[in-house]
């Protein structure tokens, strides 16, 4: 809400524990104290949910001290996501999502290519993850990315000359 500044015009914040601070798993809900109190009397999914592992718990609780006192993490973080995108679509392939998503699908279409694609890109030390139906809807086959605050620029042109390689033996870009 920071980023977009509109922190001061939401009242109730869902997230995950995921992908973005490293891997953990479960999520949260953040609010005002009386609506998170409606949402644990009301809401039925929170009825019958776990509670998230202390080792998940301290390990998100570090992320966000992290993110809170070294600003460098999310100025990388932004700047990877701008290399990769930039350079993906100015390589000739569809990126989806905002432009400030460290989370970039590549869209591919099919999702026998998708695969195949992903499983080239694996042969070049390039690990990335394929997406077809039923996951995405039909047709919308697309690999997906996740940049990291930790990737360096070499990393990051390293990763996307092999999409270009790849993406040019398949005839997918000029």
């Amino acid at each position: 809400p920071e980023h977009f500044g509109v922190q001061n015009d939401i009242d109730v914040i869902n997230s995950t524990l995921g992908k973005a601070l490293g891997g953990g798993t479960g999520g949260y809900s953040t609010g005002r104290k009386e609506i998170i109190e409606i949402l644990r009397q009301k809401g039925r999914p929170y009825l019958f949910s776990n509670s998230i592992a202390p080792a998940v718990v301290g390990a998100s609780l570090k992320v966000f001290e992290l993110l809170d006192t070294k600003p460098e993490l999310r100025d990388s973080l932004n700047r990877n996501t701008k290399l990769f995108r930039e350079r993906m679509k100015k390589a000739g392939f569809k990126i989806l999502g905002h432009d400030l998503s460290p989370i970039a699908p590549v869209l591919l279409g099919d999702a026998r290519i998708a695969s195949e694609f992903a499983d080239e890109l694996l042969k070049e030390d390039i690990y990335v993850i394929g997406f077809s139906y039923p996951v995405v809807p039909k047709g919308q086959a697309r690999i997906r990315v996740q940049l990291s605050a930790a990737h360096t620029v070499e990393q990051v042109n390293r990763a996307v000359d092999a999409f270009i390689n790849c993406g040019k033996a398949r005839n997918i870009i000029p």
